[in-house]
């Protein structure tokens, strides 16, 4: 048994290359030191991999920002504008990761969108008419360089040519198929010379595939591989695919000359039956991802012995593998001194995923594996029963009838009694939420958590950083006004530490784009509310203006999915539990004189599977009422927003207008508005407010721009029906960016109103 591993975190365990990065942003170092940061990452994620002797090691999946912007760079994908700007390759690179505003120009950033069912971010290749795929393979070569260096005999990741087409733009009249021949050019003379340069493996990742495959799709795939695969040059080649099964393309994917096929037998619901009726190629290695690459939870190690043997039992040549990279789950174990010792034995992160491998490896060999120490060990660990279970709460979600989920009046009827109450002007303005987390904000919230100050400091502090930031949205002119949210270290991790059922890491940071990472909180037990969590700030807030203040909160799915879910209950009850919990608070605002309330689904879309066939049954079904649950008891004079994030939402726009929020806030400026006809396709009836300008770059927009934006928007939207906002909440931009680009938001918005609009 021979073990791999798909991709590893590049961030560094305490986030080294964050740090740098944004160093390197500031100018307060150089790009050698940049790289030397990035040299010693991947070597420390090298010699980790050895040290566990896992065979197939990864190398080329370091990125300073992302993998598929990288295959970009590889390809010689970077459109004009940036290259026009005259700067180095890695400041191009970060112009297109980040926008670029300076004394060489003014461009923004690439799309970007969330990685299939992720909360990791991806940039969106573009591609005009004028796009020429000439490859530098330059990147691939250095890294494997550094692994032989090492003594490693690592395999180069690139992106797979079919998923890098099939997740670009096309801006001009040229689609995907008129850049297969390029493409497969191209990828053919990389692998050519990554082989020459010593790679015994090539993986190309291709978790496009896992996606519903139309005839067109499965003969673009083909097509790129026959020319691609002609020139291995002696390397082998594997294909590897992820987060769902290949049930559209099993046959044609063990049809072509790949060395080895990598499938997720974690997220693949048909995995298992594709080998098993069709049989797997005696020739071929089948990479089976039976380790989790995506959640924390212990591998079991039993059933994984016995998934090995079903697949060994169909024919196949079976190397044990991650499910996909180990991006999405945190360095390691090592780093937390506070969790509980029930739980964390119960725990895997990266590098206990490493270890994890190991073990199997030497189970699997055995002539007894269920004698071995590690078998026994593990299996006594899933024998305990586990605490957290709250039965009240089970009662709760087994008590809800089928009208909780309903709000009364309709509609159309809330809709004139709000515009009653509130009286806002056309156009209203108005931010997603957060304001920046200055470094005094910082400062304050990690002295209270050390027990430096007490809380009655921490909480004064709060208070006045709340009324200058109400006082700053009243100087700037916007329409309804947010508290700032500086007593909030993340939107999800907040309302975590708030309720029960959840744990908490120290040091478990996952990258989500760039140089931001979260720490996804743990979702241990059942859920519940134990006391208002949000309610004295917002009262305090709407004390401060006589304009509407937002009451802020965080929707049930986002919490879900951005948490570490369990796996002993379904997440549609994990989902419920959440949702009654944050009722409460919703019914607790509207109480106390709180007349908007933004109840948050910024990761409503991430979570959709990855086929439509199973929206509805395995996702819709339950996402879309556990939000209805959170609102429906509120009065019609109540203004309910949500707010959802980087994502594609044009082919679920019934599903957002049946969560029946009052006004909904989308990121829409990277995607060049494009959602704007499908809302005017499908009648949408709430009121919208796509984002008028990217708060994921320090750009600072002018007037004309979000006029720009606006008028486009009112091309498609009734004046009536529209809200002006940012992408998305301000946490992580600075305070010198963040207020010319509110009041050109706010002048933007008056002009038009002038305008008669």
């Amino acid at each position: 048994m021979k073990t791999s591993v798909i991709g590893y975190p590049r961030v560094g365990s305490l986030r080294e290359l964050k740090f740098a990065s944004e160093k390197y942003f500031r100018g307060e170092i150089g790009a050698e030191e940049l790289q030397a940061t990035a040299k010693a990452l991947r070597a420390a994620h090298i010699d980790v991999q050895m040290k566990n002797g896992i065979d197939f090691i990864p190398c080329n999946d370091f990125s300073f920002y992302d993998t598929v912007l990288d295959t970009a760079f590889l390809l010689g994908a970077v459109p004009a504008r940036y290259k026009q700007l005259g700067l180095s390759a890695l400041d191009t690179y970060f112009a297109m990761a980040r926008g670029y505003q300076g004394e060489h120009g003014d461009v923004k950033a690439l799309a970007m969108k969330k990685w299939f069912n992720t909360n990791y971010h991806y940039m969106v290749p573009e591609l005009d008419d004028e796009t020429e795929l000439v490859p530098d393979a330059a990147k691939p070569l250095g890294e494997l360089a550094e692994a032989k260096a090492a003594s490693c005999a690592a395999k180069p990741v690139l992106c797979g040519a079919f998923t890098f087409l099939k997740l670009a733009r096309y801006t001009g009249k040229k689609d995907a198929k008129d850049f297969a021949k390029q493409a497969a050019a191209a990828y053919g003379a990389v692998l050519e010379t990554l082989a020459a340069a010593g790679a015994n493996w090539v993986q190309f990742d291709e978790p496009a595939l896992v996606r519903d495959l139309s005839k067109e799709d499965k003969k673009l795939f083909t097509a790129l591989y026959k020319k691609i695969l002609s020139r291995k040059n002696g390397a082998k080649v594997l294909v590897q695919t992820y987060f769902g099964d290949v049930r559209d393309c099993y046959k044609e994917l063990c049809a072509l000359p790949f060395d080895g096929i990598g499938l997720d037998f974690i997220e693949g619901r048909e995995s298992f039956a594709l080998v098993e009726k069709f049989g797997f190629p005696k020739e071929k290695l089948l990479f089976a991802g039976l380790v989790n690459g995506k959640n924390i939870w212990k591998n079991h190690y039993a059933a994984t012995v016995n998934a090995v043997r079903r697949l060994q039992n169909a024919g196949a040549d079976v190397v044990l593998s991650t499910s996909c990279s180990l991006l999405h789950v945190p360095y390691t174990l090592r780093n937390e001194t506070k969790l509980p010792a029930e739980c964390n034995e119960r725990f895997a992160f990266a590098e206990e995923k490493l270890t994890e491998l190991c073990e199997l490896k030497e189970i699997l060999a055995a002539s007894a594996p269920e004698s071995c120490a590690a078998f026994c060990s593990n299996a006594a660990l899933f024998a305990r029963e586990r605490s957290g279970k709250n039965a009240a709460v089970q009662a709760k979600v087994a008590a809800i009838r089928k009208e909780d989920y309903t709000r009364l009046p309709l509609f159309e009827v809330r809709e004139a009694i709000q515009r009653e109450r509130f009286k806002l002007p056309l156009l209203p303005t108005t931010t997603i939420g957060s304001f920046p987390q200055t470094a005094d904000v910082k400062a304050n919230r990690a002295a209270y958590k050390k027990g430096e100050i007490g809380k009655a400091e921490y909480d004064a502090f709060n208070r006045k950083k709340i009324a200058e930031c109400v006082a700053l949205q009243e100087k700037i002119g916007l329409d309804v006004l947010v508290h700032g949210e500086f007593e909030r270290n993340d939107m999800v991790e907040y309302f975590g530490e708030c309720l029960s059922g959840f744990l908490f890491t120290e040091k478990a940071w996952v990258q989500s784009y760039g140089t931001r990472c979260v720490k996804p909180p743990i979702v241990w037990g059942d859920v519940s509310r134990e006391k208002p969590m949000t309610v004295e700030w917002s009262v305090y807030a709407q004390s401060l203006t006589e304009k509407p203040m937002k009451g802020m909160l965080t929707g049930p799915v986002t919490i879900l999915n951005w948490s570490f879910p369990r796996e002993d209950i379904t997440l549609r009850e994990c989902a419920l539990q959440i949702a009654l919990a944050i009722r409460e608070e919703v019914l607790d605002l509207e109480a106390n004189g709180l007349k908007i309330i933004q109840i948050d689904e910024a990761a409503l879309r991430e979570k959709l599977p990855l086929r439509k066939s199973d929206w509805e049954s395995e996702y819709l079904s339950w996402a879309i009422p556990a939000f209805r649950l959170v609102h429906s008891g509120v009065k019609a004079e109540t203004q309910i927003h949500t707010h959802m994030c980087y994502s594609e939402f044009t082919d679920i726009i019934p599903a957002i207008d049946n969560m029946d929020a009052d006004v909904i806030t989308f990121e829409a400026s990277r995607s060049d508005l494009l959602i704007l006809d499908a809302l005017k396709a499908n009648n949408f009836r709430t009121q919208v407010g796509p984002g008028v300008y990217d708060i994921h770059s320090p750009r600072v927009p002018s007037v004309s721009e979000i006029k720009g934006a606006l008028k486009k928007m009112l091309a498609k939207i009734p004046a009536q029906k529209l809200w002006v906002n940012p992408d998305c909440g301000l946490k992580t931009r600075g305070v010198e960016e963040t207020v010319p680009s509110l009041e050109h938001l706010v002048e933007a918005a008056k002009e038009l109103r002038n305008e008669n609009v």
